[in-house]
């Protein structure tokens, strides 16, 4: 054999897989088609939020949480509904995961190093409902660091297993084929792709110079999920969330392409729940693209102004960071609405500057660079953060105006056809508006606005205080055009609690191990059909972790 394991895949979760089959003393080939450059896969790229419960971050800031409490919020985010077949190891997945965040999950990220900024952010802020989606109270903890923060420790530790001979990385080696001998999986083959010294991220060379064969006694397949591929996005596209989008943007490099899942499915093992994904209704194009058709993603706080394509409010639950997948459904299961891809914020000045993270490292250099200084400069000083400065200068989806007329003329410049009345977009801003004459509001945002600002974190960082949109004093105003943007594969290889890769007869594939996104972030669908955030990263960090140390025990 060439190897103990050989893992197919240098993300997150086969990164955390071979740091612990290198910490248990096994020798490890590390695949992967992209360059060194590429080390940590999209989870470098990330916000870096981590899905925590009962935590001394929450208490500190008054919020009271259970793993009952979780539990609840869960199931209700998860809906699962084929608990007899293929969610039968995505909801023990699924509770699996609960019970590792309200335990032993800080503990374990403590001792790698990896510590969280002072604010517990409130993420999925729910349908409305007690037992439906959504998160009851903040549980999204961010890494200092973002992605890279959370990614560094595993690839130091695989780095030194490399330094030590345990680790042999294989870059630019593309698996094409799973070796399968006598029912077990004992290899890969693949090709050798030309070297390419494209930056991390950026779309890389397809030409093959070569050919390869692998050995050894596991693999573990951790090569992602599906979003950079539209057409099968599309193909996949579940008919509870209407039309697929005509043009989406990525939020994910073009690597990630399901490759490895079609792989595995043709080498035995079974692919469930391939209907359920997790896009995103807040994409604005990145105006220095990485990758193609590269998107950020906008994380509102509460109060923007969220107009469909033809300038009506987004009616209740689906307001701003409430509940993505419910929001995406109404956008493409409204009739009137399936033929247009995009819809609208319209915000302030003085909501932009408090409300508007955007998702991923390079647009947070102050948590990437753990710079608490530059944190409450650019956060807590006057003006908009300097990455949102950039997009709201140079971001092809910004418009800025004094006045609304002004500003939904410049919005209708922004498609081909004029779709927005700009009469009864100002019609429903003043409604809105009069309803902040009281403290008290029949309007479901509003509520939702004032509720948040009783959790200190939201009153301190994150959610403006309430005001008239059409204040100057609260101007200029913006407006932003929003796009789908793709991100996370929810369904894929249904697997056992030890990562193990099932067959169509429930059996584990011998010798074959699946984690992260190709796992379904563990089971073929921990999530269930919507996720509750910071979830994504910690569903490669389990997955990982029980495919590493379940291969080291099984050799």
């Amino acid at each position: 054999m060439d190897a103990d394991a050989i893992v197919v895949g240098a993300g997150l979760a086969g990164l955390v897989a071979a740091s612990e089959l290198v910490a248990r003393g096994r020798r490890v080939l590390v695949l992967d088609q992209e360059n060194a450059a590429n080390l940590g896969g999209q989870a470098w790229w990330s916000f870096g939020g981590l899905f925590l419960v009962d935590t001394p971050e929450q208490r500190r800031l008054g919020v009271k949480d259970s793993v009952e409490l979780a539990w609840q919020d869960w199931q209700g985010s998860a809906g699962w509904d084929r608990l007899d077949d293929e969610d039968s190891w995505a909801a023990r997945w699924g509770r699996a995961y609960v019970e590792w965040a309200a335990g032993e999950k800080r503990d374990w990220l403590r001792g790698k190093g990896i510590r969280f900024t002072p604010v517990v952010g409130w993420a999925e802020r729910g349908d409305g409902r007690a037992h439906g989606h959504g998160n009851s109270v903040p549980r999204f903890h961010i890494a200092w660091g973002t992605g890279t923060g959370v990614v560094k420790p595993f690839a130091d530790d695989v780095l030194e297993g490399a330094r030590q001979g345990r680790v042999t990385f294989r870059h630019r080696h593309r698996v094409d084929e799973l070796v399968v001998e006598g029912g077990a999986v004992v290899g890969v083959r693949g090709s050798v792709l030309a070297d390419d010294g494209a930056p991390r991220g950026a779309a890389s060379s397809r030409e093959v110079v070569g050919g390869f064969e692998l050995r050894a006694g596991a693999v573990v397949l951790s090569t992602g999920g599906i979003g950079a591929n539209h057409d099968l996005v599309r193909e996949l596209w579940p008919e509870a969330l209407g039309r697929p989008p005509r043009r989406m943007l990525s939020g994910v490099p073009a690597y990630v392409d399901g490759r490895g899942i079609g792989i595995a499915r043709e080498a035995g093992a079974r692919l469930v729940n391939q209907d359920r994904m997790w896009h995103y209704v807040e994409g604005i194009q990145n105006w220095a693209p990485i990758w193609p058709q590269h998107g950020i993603r906008i994380l509102p706080g509460p109060s923007p102004l969220w107009f469909d394509a033809l300038g009506r409010l987004l009616p209740a639950p689906f307001l701003p960071g409430a509940d993505t997948r419910g929001t995406l459904r109404h956008l493409r299961t409204t009739p009137e609405l399936a033929d247009h891809d995009h819809s609208w914020f319209v915000v302030t000045q003085k909501m932009i500057e408090k409300e508007f993270a955007l998702s991923g490292s390079e647009q947070n250099p102050d948590i990437t660079g753990r710079d608490l200084r530059l944190m409450v400069r650019t956060r807590l000083g006057k003006g908009a953060p300097p990455p949102v400065a950039a997009f709201m200068e140079r971001g092809a989806d910004f418009v800025v105006a004094d006045r609304l007329p002004e500003l939904v003329d410049q919005m209708n410049a922004l498609t081909d056809t004029p779709l927005l009345d700009p009469a009864e977009i100002e019609r429903q801003v003043l409604a809105r508006d009069r309803e902040l004459a009281n403290p008290f509001s029949k309007d479901a945002q509003l509520r939702l606005v004032r509720d948040a600002r009783r959790y200190r974190g939201d009153r301190m960082v994150r959610v403006a205080t309430p005001h008239r949109v059409l204040d100057p004093a609260a101007g200029p105003l913006i407006g932003v055009k929003l796009h789908v943007l793709t991100r996370k594969t929810l369904g894929a290889l249904q697997t056992d609690l030890s990562s193990r890769a099932l067959g169509p007869d429930g059996a584990p594939v011998p010798g074959l191990y699946a984690a992260g996104e190709a796992a379904g972030f563990g089971g073929g669908g921990l999530h269930g059909y919507s996720a509750l955030e910071g979830t994504f990263l910690g569903g490669c960090l389990l997955s990982g972790r029980a495919a590493g140390r379940a291969v080291a025990d099984a050799l």
